[in-house]
């Protein structure tokens, strides 16, 4: 570097859409299907409805997502784990509430070529029925617990309704963690524990939220209670970013999770 004085130059750089600003005060959903489309995050031109193929760019915005996840899980003492695909029905039948909330949204594996399987199969919608099973065999004494897991897979639900690009759609890509106590005390922690987790990934990525505890027939089918992780967005709707769940015993006593 030499000590001679250099003229500089300001540049002002345009809004990357201009024309977006008053499109987005004026019909929000509208101009998210647009933002989504310009930026290239996601090709919806897949032939099934729903099923959203991630491009190069969108898919590297979501695996820093998934970066900053594992970040906060791992040091946390969860351990990653990655379970299979296929529920066999009789597993996902154990746990009536579950069932009962999930059995519309499935999607079923009824054959294997021209076979028709024993069991019917299903693409998990969510992973109690396929991980509640192997827990049993994981905890047989204190020294086991808490045992503390998470996986990132994707997850498949037969949503009838109008799809969206990241916010509705039938294969989704899922964070889940789950875990095993000793008692409820350890597992309202474990609670507590998420809510600082989320705090923190809510402040990396600029999010803001609120915790909101479900009503019983709003909450997640199977769970002694439910709350919601939400935020508000432009149009004034509310969006559900995941949930938290407290289980108490209602998946362990009838996957005989015990020690």
């Amino acid at each position: 570097m030499d000590g001679s004085p250099r003229q500089t130059k300001t540049y002002i750089r345009p809004a990357l859409f201009p024309e977006d600003a008053m499109k987005k005060a004026e019909d929000f959903s509208e101009w998210y299907n647009e933002i989504v489309e310009r930026a290239n995050l996601t090709d919806k031109r897949y032939p099934v409805k729903g099923m959203n193929v991630w491009t190069p760019y969108g898919w590297k915005i979501m695996q820093a997502i998934d970066s900053h996840i594992r970040q906060e899980f791992d040091g946390t003492d969860h351990q990653e784990v990655y379970f299979p695909l296929l529920i066999p029905e009789d597993q996902f039948a154990k746990e009536k509430e579950h069932i009962k909330g999930f059995d519309a949204e499935v999607f079923w594996v009824t054959h294997a070529g021209l076979n028709p399987l024993d069991v019917k199969l299903l693409l998990r919608p969510t992973s109690e029925t396929a991980m509640y099973p192997i827990f049993a065999l994981w905890v047989r004494s204190h020294a086991d617990l808490p045992l503390k897991t998470y996986q990132i897979v994707n997850t498949f639900r037969y949503e009838t309704k109008q799809t969206r690009a990241f916010i509705r759609v039938r294969e989704i890509h899922f964070f889940e963690s789950h875990t095993c106590h000793a008692d409820f005390e350890d597992s309202e922690r474990q609670v507590k524990e998420d809510f600082d987790i989320l705090t923190r990934l809510a402040s990396r990525w600029c999010l803001p939220y609120k915790l909101l505890k479900r009503t019983d027939w709003d909450k997640f089918p199977g769970a002694f209670y439910t709350v919601g992780i939400d935020t508000l967005l432009p149009s004034g709707k509310s969006l559900q970013l995941g949930s938290i769940h407290q289980y108490r015993q209602n998946f362990s006593k009838p996957y005989e999770i015990k020690y």
